[in-house]
């Protein structure tokens, strides 16, 4: 067994293990959803990275679904889940889905957070939505802050004026970053967030070829 199927079949049984454990409380279910929404996050990674693609999707969907499920009993600002919903449908390749959990992001007040996560939220939604006009103009909020990734704010930013120039090294910028942790969610090494701008950057023309071996074989 590869180091990769070994992850997924960890990740798969950590998700498994929430849903026949699940709380009845509600703080505690909704802690329960996040945990099990992180194990599918981790076994879709794990399947993308060993190029099965079908069953990556069906991990990714299920994680989407997952944190949107403990949103309602979520405390505020946990704007994490909406996130970690859009990317999860963007890798799945379920555009529609990015959309639906993109109008529920901004519809729960991202846009209007003071914190740089809500502001990410918001911006990730609208590049979702193609309302490039609105991210250009709240992406630069996330720029010059130490609370928030430089080379995340960076890209978010080039992708939103279409920069053409600018794209190719922020994510060059923020795939190196990715390679220099040493932590990484459900300790599943992939430069997620390189995926998924580029899958942004894709109808906007400015994906650019990238190799690493945080990211999965073409």
């Amino acid at each position: 067994m590869t180091v990769w199927e070994e992850r997924a079949k960890r990740a798969a049984e950590r998700y498994e293990d929430g849903v026949a454990r699940m709380p009845t409380e509600p703080d505690e279910r909704q802690r329960q959803l996040t945990r099990m929404g992180n194990a599918a996050w981790a076994a879709g990674l794990s399947r993308l990275m060993l190029g099965h693609g079908d069953e990556a999707a069906e991990w990714l969907r299920r994680a989407a679904d997952t944190y949107r499920r403990s949103w309602p009993d979520a405390p505020p600002g946990s704007w994490g889940r909406p996130i970690g919903a859009m990317k999860a449908r963007l890798l799945a390749g379920d555009l529609d889905g990015a959309r639906e959990d993109a109008r529920w992001a901004i519809g729960a007040g991202a846009a209007e957070s003071e914190g740089p996560i809500g502001r990410y939220a918001a911006t990730l939604a609208l590049l979702v939505l193609g309302e490039d006009g609105e991210a250009a103009a709240l992406a630069p909020s996330l720029q010059g802050r130490d609370d928030f990734p430089r080379a995340v704010a960076s890209t978010l930013v080039a992708l939103a004026s279409r920069d053409s120039t600018g794209y190719p090294v922020s994510i060059a910028e923020l795939l190196a970053d990715f390679e220099a942790r040493d932590e990484f969610l459900e300790d599943v090494p992939v430069a997620d967030t390189v995926l998924v701008l580029q899958i942004l950057a894709e109808p906007r023309g400015l994906r650019v070829p990238l190799t690493s071996p945080l990211l999965p074989p073409e």
